[in-house]
């Protein structure tokens, strides 16, 4: 069995300078690309997901509440639904694309340019394992690990290696998490924007 590193979301708009920035964004990309430069063999494989946006609906808000409706975002065609320069996207296998006509949080919930989605390419590559990476903490990154764990894959988050958006989601993300046999290592990056 293999191993995989998932990267959520760490694009342009959610790091600073976004339009839905996530203070320590930045940070977050180049630590994982750090991480990835000096470890080389710690993960079989390496997928990253992306928020694709098209026509999300009420998942665009004007204005919005911050809870069910956002600021305009990673939308397809812009530079801010790219990855953020600072994240080395040269070990990255696949990349999920989510959200194009409605909310989708986890990456579980996207799929790949050909249609697949990222639990059946994780099983394809014979992966029981995922470590899950990115932003925000409280939000995709949480969904991603907690269907990670659904899916049956063994689960653990370096939340070293994730920038959260507020401590009151935050602290409910983690119990979450916790709940739901989530490991999880280090402490999430968590500062203003």
């Amino acid at each position: 069995m293999a191993n995989a590193l998932i990267i959520v979301d760490v694009q342009n708009d959610f790091c600073e300078g976004g339009s839905l920035a996530v203070g320590g964004g930045a940070g977050v990309a180049g630590g994982i690309s750090r991480l990835l430069a000096a470890e080389p063999d710690r993960w079989d494989h390496v997928v990253a997901t992306k928020d694709y946006h098209v026509d999300p609906g009420a998942h665009f808000g004007d204005p919005p509440d911050f809870v069910d409706s956002w600021p305009r975002h990673c939308v397809v065609g812009t530079s801010g639904s790219e990855f953020h320069p600072e994240l080395e996207t040269g070990r990255v296998e696949a990349v999920f694309h989510k959200g194009e006509h409605a909310a989708a949080y986890s990456g579980f919930e996207g799929h790949s340019p050909d249609g697949e989605c990222l639990a059946d390419w994780l099983r394809r590559h014979d992966v029981d394992r995922v470590d899950v990476v990115g932003i925000a903490t409280d939000h995709c990154v949480r969904a991603t690990a907690l269907d990670a764990a659904r899916e049956g894959f063994r689960t653990t988050v370096l939340l070293e290696l994730t920038a959260a958006v507020a401590p009151a989601t935050l602290d409910v993300a983690l119990r979450a998490l916790d709940g739901a046999g989530v490991a999880m290592v280090g402490d999430p990056v968590i500062k203003a924007a």
